[in-house]
Order: C-alpha cells, then structure tokens, then sequence
C-alpha cells in the first residue's frame, strides 16, 4: 500500500481526491505544521476486521451475558480473563495440531 503526506489545508482543499485514492487502497496521513496528525485508510485496510465475524461474536457474547444474568450467577472480571487464556491457548493448540499433522 502506498503512503502520502498531505499537509491539513491540502487535506481540506482536496478531500473528495484523498478519500478516492484511499478506497484505491492508498493511505494519506494527515500532517499539520509537518506533524502526522490523522490517517485516511481504506475501510478493508483496517487491521482485516470481519464485520459479519465481529456481529456474531458480540451475539455470542450478549448470549453469554443473558445465560448468567438468568441464572443468578455472579460473573467478575478475573472468570472472563481466564476464559480469554483458556481460549487463547486451545486456539494454538489447534493451529500448532493442525501445523503439525497431527489429528
């Protein structure tokens, strides 16, 4: 991906023609007094997020919520913590199986 530099009043002169350039994939950082200030990134560019992936995690998630808020059991942050390393570490656990050849 290519990268450009624009000073803010360029930015503003010529918006329409960054916002072009970043759907064509390119970034413009910002600069104001040659200082970046901002970045102009294409949408997909973004760190590779999965909305529809996203969505269904935060409904899992919402689920979970409602499950122990039905049930009276009390949740507190080190529990959720824990679930993430558990998860973390099932989740390398497959990649390396799976890395592997192993079954």
């Amino acid at each position: 991906m290519s990268v450009q530099t624009v000073g803010l009043f360029e930015a503003k002169t010529h918006f329409s023609e960054l916002v072009a350039r970043a759907e064509a994939g390119e970034e413009v950082v910002i600069t104001r007094h040659n200082r970046p200030v901002a970045r102009l990134v294409p949408v997909t560019s973004s760190g590779g997020v999965d909305l529809a992936k996203r969505r269904k995690a935060v409904s899992a998630i919402d689920k979970v919520r409602r499950q122990f808020a039905d049930s009276g059991v009390a949740v507190v942050p080190e529990d959720i913590a824990q679930w993430i390393r558990d998860g973390r570490e099932e989740r390398t656990e497959r990649i390396l199986r799976a890395a592997s050849g192993a079954r």
